[in-house]
This record gives structure tokens, sequence and C-alpha cells, in this order.
């Protein structure tokens, strides 16, 4: 809705901004000069002591210079109730007698009619709450007071009431009011059976009013006492005045508390919100009734940018928390954030508070878990991966989860974090090489991947720089962005490599967590562009073959297939010499021989490929072809190993 011309400045002339922020603030009269319009306090948006807070009543102008806080009156109310620019408008409008501008006839008369429904829940709330306070009400005052430690002052903070048995009593009282029987059917609060019976929706429960962001009553929910009762707790049905769908309950409070800084927690129910605010986590919510939707999911993240949402400790709860997951996946954006706190025991809010009081919620809260440990844990737990088909399938369903985040920059961090736990989960379990049985020449055995210990890593072997690593990472990755439907027949290869800088490392997670898309170029350029120019900046990239438009995709796929073998052959390689060095005492001069010999056999045989002739090649007496080059390292190797122990090379 618009504004016209002139209202705000006549709203402003018409509020003293040092009125309205005077209900927020104590005011330093030592300080402050009221003739001339001069005020001072401590700022009422971070704490502080000394009054650095300046209002110019004039100007109808503030300003904190302890915090750099500044705005008018419309400004004030806005980011100290939490609300949205109209809805500050239309607040101080309300104070300074102004009529909001009108709307359209249609809008004016659908207004009136939601006024009129609001009347209806707003007289039965005043029934209900005088109701619990007569002798019918006397079971659901014991309830309260002595099953939920409720005082009758949280009562009247609350407005809880109590539906009496007599279904017809709510209808009398609100006839006597005025209200016609379709008011009130209409207003939710009366139900209208198909014989045409009118009675009291809620009879025979405890009510919590349900309002709107403004206050304004719009439905109500009631817990019933009777353990076979259908529903325990009811909620009004869909109205002109209330979607469930799109409010909360305690929103309005809620969100002021929000904007003091108070954290915004999403609990599942009323008593659980009750108990919270009681225990003075006063920003506290609850859906109404339903799983959280997306329009409560966006008026969460309007209210705070990272709620916590208090899951109960059952298994129904981690359900409940698993739809707020892939609900979110798709709508996050940077800055937009769950963060998740599983309660113990299977308690809920409400539980935990009256065992352990306000310290075991709190400890509980600062234990919440970002939303990427909840997704994983749903993936992973109670889940054996003993096996490479085992492991695939979680990589897949991992990737196909990845893929319902629409923003690419928290794609690929997601990507970033969830192979990080991945290497939590399975990099210490990859099996170390057997040196429990004797080895024989001519004897095969099986090689895993090597496991550098820790004196390996720090061997000039390990860290002796490698830069045809670079090139030849880098030519992977830019054939893959030029060809993305290849990504898939690499991409467990790929998976299981770590590149050599943290640009390469970078592309590859998002070209992963992308995958085949014919857009994955552009989404790697929008989240990482400088890597992406760095990386095609190389000449020798631009010369590569696998990159030129007469290179068909069988011929890149060639290429791309040629790198990835010499990459792992190399860095198996010098592993392996690196292993040797670390690790000879012990060791038959032959075993060690061996080795040497078969991690060069590897690199050899990688180095063949179509684009090159096979390198000079000698054979070992045990029968092992070695490249001469890789000889002669070995040589030089084993002589340092003999000088040493004092004997004599057997090569």
């Amino acid at each position: 809705m618009s504004l016209p011309p002139g209202f705000l400045d006549e709203l402003r002339t018409r509020v003293s901004l040092s009125a309205v922020v005077g209900r927020k603030v104590t005011w330093d009269m030592r300080k402050s000069n009221m003739a001339k319009g001069d005020w001072w306090a401590p700022c009422p948006f971070h704490q502080e002591k000394s009054a650095s807070f300046h209002v110019d009543d004039r100007k109808g102008y503030y300003y904190c210079f302890g915090c750099q806080a500044k705005g008018d009156a419309v400004t004030f109310v806005k980011e100290t109730a939490n609300l949205s620019f109209m809805e500050a408008v239309e607040e101080l409008a309300r104070e300074a007698g102004m009529t909001m501008p009108a709307r359209d006839p249609k809008a004016a008369e659908k207004a009136d009619r939601r006024a009129q429904l609001a009347q209806v829940v707003e007289e039965a709330i005043r029934f209900y709450r005088l109701q619990l306070k007569t002798g019918a009400g006397a079971e659901a005052r014991r309830y309260l007071l002595e099953k939920r430690r409720l005082s009758e002052a949280a009562w009247d903070r609350w407005e809880i009431g109590w539906s009496p048995d007599n279904a017809q009593a709510v209808i009398e009282a609100l006839a006597a009011k005025g209200f016609s029987q379709e008011l009130m059917i209409a207003s939710g609060v009366v139900a209208k059976t198909d014989s045409g019976r009118v009675y009291d929706r809620f009879h025979s429960r405890i009510i919590f009013p349900i309002r709107d962001a403004r206050g304004r009553a719009i439905s109500l929910g009631g817990r019933s006492l009777d353990p076979n009762a259908r529903a325990k707790y009811l909620n009004g049905p869909e109205t002109d005045l209330f979607d469930k769908g799109r409010n909360l309950f305690n929103q309005g409070p809620a969100r002021e508390a929000a904007g003091k800084g108070k954290p915004l927690i999403v609990a599942e129910g009323y008593m659980d919100v009750i108990a919270l605010s009681e225990a003075g986590f006063t920003a506290a919510v609850a859906p109404l009734g339903t799983a959280v939707t997306e329009d409560q999911l966006r008026l969460i993240w309007r209210i705070a940018d990272e709620p916590v949402i208090a899951l109960d400790g059952d298994t129904a709860g981690l359900r409940a928390g698993l739809r707020v997951v892939d609900l979110a996946l798709p709508l996050l954006e940077a800055g937009k954030a769950l963060r998740f706190a599983l309660l113990p025991g299977g308690q809920d809010p409400d539980d935990l508070i009256k065992a352990h009081g306000a310290p075991a919620m709190q400890k509980v809260l600062d234990e919440a878990q970002p939303m990427v440990r909840l997704l994983w844990q749903r993936e992973t737990e109670g889940r054996v991966f003993d096996s490479p088909e085992r492991k695939a399938a979680l990589d897949k369903a991992l990737r196909a989860t990845l893929k319902r985040i629409a923003d690419p920059s928290i794609r690929a961090h997601y990507g970033e974090e969830i192979k990080e736990l991945r290497w939590q989960l399975f990099g210490t379990r990859r099996p170390a090489p057997r040196r429990d049985r004797p080895w024989t020449p001519g004897q095969k055995r099986f090689q895993p991947e090597p496991m550098p210990t820790e004196g390996t890593r720090a061997s000039w072997l390990a860290t002796a720089p490698a830069p045809e690593d670079a090139l030849r990472e880098a030519v992977i990755l830019a054939a893959l962005l030029q060809r993305p439907a290849l990504i898939a027949r690499f991409e467990s290869a790929l998976e299981r490599l770590e590149f050599s800088t943290e640009d390469h490392n970078r592309l590859l997670n998002l070209i992963l967590t992308h995958g085949p898309a014919q857009d994955c170029a552009d989404l790697v350029r929008a989240d990482s562009p400088g890597a992406l120019d760095r990386l095609m900046a190389n000449p020798h990239v631009r010369i590569n073959p696998a990159l030129q438009p007469r290179a068909d995709e069988d011929f890149a796929a060639a290429c791309i297939e040629e790198a990835l073998a010499r990459l792992q052959a190399d860095r198996a390689h010098r592993a392996e010499l690196a292993e040797a060095q670390q690790d000879v005492e012990g060791l038959a001069d032959e075993g060690l021989t061996w080795r040497i010999g078969k991690a060069a056999e590897a690199r050899a045989s990688a180095a063949r490929g179509p684009q090159e002739q096979k390198s000079e090649a000698i054979v070992a007496p045990n029968g092992v072809e070695l490249d001469r080059e890789e000889l002669d390292r070995a040589r030089r190797l084993r002589e340092q190993i003999d000088f040493t122990r004092g004997g004599k090379a057997r090569f």
C-alpha cells in the first residue's frame, strides 16, 4: 500500500518524538533541556549506563553516539517493536488520531468484515477468561497450577481461559453482545452440524488466545483435559481472519523480544512457548497445529536471521526437524539460517524447564547445531558403510540433497562441510599396508592407497614440489567446466582427490556440487569468479588439446582420463618412496625393491598415454619394468639406506 504525498510529514509533525521514545527510556534530566526539545538518555538499543542517546524534538530526529543508531519516530517504533514500516506507520497514526489512507471499496469491505470477526473472538476470550475463575473452571485451575505450574499472574499474561461443558454458553454470551450466529460461525468460535445445530467448538477445553503480529485476536486454541478426547489440542478452523499456515503463536511479543536481542526459539506447541517465555526466553513462537509451512518459515526469518528450532527429544521431534530441513533447503539464502536444539530424554521445553530450570534450557540452546549437521545425521545415523556400494549410495543421496539448494554460494559451502564430515567418517578407516606376513620375490599382493605417517609427511620426498600436479589439475577442471556432461563419468575418481591449491579445491567442490548441469560454468563463475579467472589465465590450460574447438567429447574424456591417471600415479609413487624411506627397518631388500619398482611401473604405465611415446625403460632382476629415471632415484635412495645400515645395495 502506498501513502499519499505529505502523509508522513503530517504524521511526524503530529507525533512528539520525545513522547514516543520516552515510553522506552528514562531521561537524564540533568543533561536534558526540555525547553529546547533536547533530550538525553541511555540508549535503548545497546546496554549502557551513560546517557549517549540524543533526541532532538524540534527536528524529530534521534542519534546514539555509542552505537550510531539513528532515525525518526517511524524508525524508532519499527526497530524497538520489530515491526514492518507500514505497521509502524499505522501504530503512530492511531496514536496521532490520523486515519490511514482509504483503500478501494472491496478492500474496505473486507477489512470491516475482518474487524467484526476479530470482535467476536475478542468477546469470546473475555467470556472464557471469566469462566476459568468460576466454579466450572476448578479442574482447569488445578491442571494449570499443579501440572503446568503456572501462577494466576501467568494466566492473566497469556489470557488463558476455560470453555465450560455447556456447549451453548458462549453462544448465549455472544448473542447478548449483539453478534449474529453467522458471525460466530464465520469467526471459528462456533461450529455447525449437518443438521443445523450450533455449538461451542471448544467446549470443555482450556483456551489459549491466538493473536496476530499486531495483537488482534484472530482465533483460539483449546486443550482438552479428557484423556479419551479425539484430539488433545484443537485449533480454530481457517477463516477470513485466520490462516494457520501464515501465523505463529506469540508472534507479536516474540518479534519485539527478538528485536531487543533475544534469540528466537521455534517450539512445537502453546505450552512450550508459555514455559519458555515464563522462564525468560521471551522470543518463542510455535506453529498452529500444523507442520511449519513455507510462509511460516519466511515469517520466522523476518523476525530473526538464525532462529533455533527446539525439537522434542524423541523420534517424532526428530522427524519434525527433518521436515523443516527439507522445507528450508530451497529457501536458504546468505544470512538466513536455522539451528536445531535437540532436547534430552524425550523431553519438550516445558518438561525440561520444570525438571531442571532455565539454565538447562540455555545449555541446550547453546549446543544447537547448524542445519547441515542434522542433514548429515539423517543420512548416516544407524547405517553401516562397510562397502564401496554403500558409500556410493551415501554420496548419491547427499548430492541429490545439495542440488535442492538454490543459492550457488550456500550450496558450495554446504558441499565443503559435507566433504569435511565425510572425511571424518571415512578418512581414518582407510586400510594400512599389511606387514604381518613375509614377502617373497615374485609374490603378488594387494597394495592399498598409502597413508603416510607423520615422519613420511615431513620427508623431502613427500613435501617435494610437484608443479606438474597443479597443471594437470587445472586441465582437468577446465575440461570439465567446458564439458559438464563428463562430470558424472569421473565423479567417483574426483571425490577421492585433494588438489594442491585452494583455488583448485574450491572449483573441484563446486563442480561436484553442481553436477552435470549445463550452466555449471556460470554457477561456478558466480560463486568464485577470481578462482575461475586464474584457472583460465594459465596459457598451458588454454592451449591444451582437450579445450580446443575441434576436440569432441570422446577426445576430451580421454585427455581427462590420462591427466587423472598421471596425477594419481605420481602421487602414489611419491608416497610409496616416502614411506619406504621412513620405514625401511625390518623390511627385506627385495621387498623394498618390489615396492619402489611397482610404484615406478604404475607411473610409467600412466605416462604411456595416447599423446606420448613409451619412455625408455629397463627390467630389474625381479622382472619389474622400471623407468630409467625412477630406477636412478630408487638406486640413490637404496644407496643412502645401505650406507646407514653398513650393507651393500643389491640392485
